[in-house]
């Protein structure tokens, strides 16, 4: 009995993923104002959008591409500055205490990218940017991907084939899109 529930839950996961996932956010599409979190649990709040901002979305906090990945946004943190970025946010489907331990580990000396728990998958499925990671991550979570906000519209978007990889949402990739 328990392995035929625990074979439906799969299954509804990844149809729930597949059907969130379908309306993936285009290129002039608005962000939804969704709640999110920071370094408190218990405080929501929903992204400033206003001006240029990067939202870099991965899957897992304390992952090895994630955490290979995202040092190479805090040390070029002042060169998305000089572009006139306003905010650089990492976005993962984890809760506040795992991603600011996290942002802890990576920068202990502080930095101005802000590492953000969309703990429910709200924001993320609303994006349609959510796969169903549950063989290794337990639930569904974030495709790897990057957007260029302009006052709360996309400007550009890419997203990885796989979630793993660290190709197009490389920080000098998305240094070299924004004029």
């Amino acid at each position: 009995m328990a392995s035929i529930l625990t074979g439906a839950a799969r299954v509804a996961h990844s149809a729930a993923s597949n059907v969130l996932a379908a309306g993936q956010i285009r290129v002039g599409d608005e962000i939804p104002a969704l709640s999110v979190k920071e370094d408190n649990p218990e405080q929501s709040f929903t992204l400033d959008l206003r001006g240029k901002n990067i939202i870099l979305g991965v899957p897992g906090a304390f992952t090895p591409p994630c955490s290979s990945q995202v040092p190479q946004y805090i040390q070029d943190y002042d060169k998305y500055k000089a572009k006139g970025i306003k905010d650089i946010y990492v976005v993962a489907v984890n809760d506040a205490f795992v991603t600011k331990a996290w942002k802890d580990k990576l920068a202990p000396q502080g930095t101005g990218v802000r590492f953000i728990a969309d703990d429910k998958g709200e924001l993320t499925s609303n994006l349609g940017l959510i796969f169903d990671a549950s063989g290794l991550l337990g639930s569904p979570r974030s495709k790897r991907y990057v957007i260029v906000a302009q006052d709360n519209k996309v400007q550009f978007i890419a997203v990885e084939t796989e979630p793993a990889d660290i190709t197009v949402t490389a920080s000098d990739v998305v240094l070299s899109q924004i004029g």
